[in-house]
């Protein structure tokens, strides 16, 4: 196995020794991969207060002032799309649905030739009255957060009494047509891990696409403990309990779950195991913070300034430039087995998912 293929971090070399960039317009690093899919965290801000990811009296927000404009976040989407190779965009948090000018950003982002595939992230509170106006405005297809079906367990985990409104906007989304929904689960241990099944199966009632995710350090509080985590070896065996699951033989590409057939399929579930199967190997991603750092992966400690390009005058060539060198700087992995492992500095809700 290579050490990407272990997710462990780059190597150093001396600086002789490393490779050229060569001429290549595309988002392109030094161990052969393509980043293709950029997300973008809109907001930092968020109207829930899950328990693994922030503390109960919320964050100190980033200043509007701060934060790109609607016009600067168009304007490097358009750049990754147009000169870098990008041809799916996810717009994410924080909670996306709390940026004003929301349904703006993604009808101008459609507008782009050629245009890219269009995915949002959410809570799902607030969705059931702008699902219509997301899919006029040009998204193709919806993640959205539940962790549980049992209301006084959604209280606990988020702090906040609004399970209805996830379920409704959740429906809401299918009817608009954003299919397929794709649910995004966490599993906390002694709080929602006798769910698995239940959920998979309302899910699977409902028309929906569960995908669980292993959880990762990337909580405000840095309280995550790996032995605390339930591990996708853990979940898929809770499954198998209920369910018949057989390994998707669909290409699975840079795509972050690990997707298995229920009961022979058509349905499928997913499991996203960031920590205990990394998948960096395959990674095609590119990331950018609502404050306008650019990023080359989810743990990383180090970021890229675009928004100090875009406000200093530099050019769309510029920014691309700079854009290229930062992915090509990508390390293998994100190394969190490696000992010398660092949490990033930025919360999810900073970092978007």
């Amino acid at each position: 196995m290579t050490t990407t293929d272990l997710g462990l971090p780059g190597l150093p070399t001396a600086p002789g020794n490393r490779p050229t960039r060569p001429d290549d317009p595309r988002l392109i690093d030094r161990f052969g991969r393509v980043a293709t899919d950029l997300r973008v965290s809109l907001t930092d801000r968020c109207n829930l207060r899950c328990t693994y990811c922030m503390p109960a009296e919320g964050l100190d927000w980033t200043p509007s002032e701060q934060l790109l404009s609607d016009d600067e976040i168009v304007r490097l989407v358009s750049i990754g799309v147009r000169r870098l190779g990008i041809r799916e965009v996810r717009f994410t948090g924080g909670e996306p649905m709390l940026r004003k000018g929301l349904e703006s950003i993604l009808s101008q982002v459609s507008g782009l030739t050629p245009r890219p595939e269009i995915s949002l992230t959410t809570n799902g509170i607030g969705l059931s009255r702008r699902a219509q106006s997301f899919a006029a405005a040009g998204v193709d297809r919806l993640n959205v957060s539940l962790d549980t079906l049992r209301p006084e367990t959604f209280l606990k985990i988020t702090r906040r009494d609004r399970i209805t409104d996830v379920l409704d906007g959740m429906a809401a989304a299918r009817a608009a047509g954003l299919d397929p929904v794709k649910v995004n689960t966490v599993l906390l241990r002694g709080v929602n891990d006798d769910e698995a099944v239940p959920l998979l199966r309302y899910c699977l009632d409902a028309g929906y696409e569960l995908r669980f995710i292993e959880q990762m350090p990337l909580d405000a509080q840095h309280s995550w403990q790996r032995e605390e985590m339930i591990t996708a070896e853990e979940i898929l065996a809770r499954l198998r309990e209920a369910f018949t699951l057989t390994p998707d033989p669909t290409e699975r590409g840079g795509a972050p779950a690990e997707r298995w057939l229920v009961d022979g399929g058509p349905a499928v579930v997913g499991v996203i195991a960031s920590v205990t199967r990394p998948f960096c190997g395959d990674c095609d991603r590119t990331r950018l913070t609502g404050d306008g750092q650019l990023r080359s992966c989810l743990f990383a400690r180090g970021e890229t300034d675009l928004r100090a390009l875009l406000r200093g005058g530099s050019s769309d060539d510029e920014i691309a430039d700079a854009w290229r060198g930062a992915m090509w700087a990508k390390a293998a992995g994100h190394g969190i087995d490696d000992p010398g492992f660092l949490q990033p500095d930025r919360p999810m809700s900073a970092i978007g998912g």
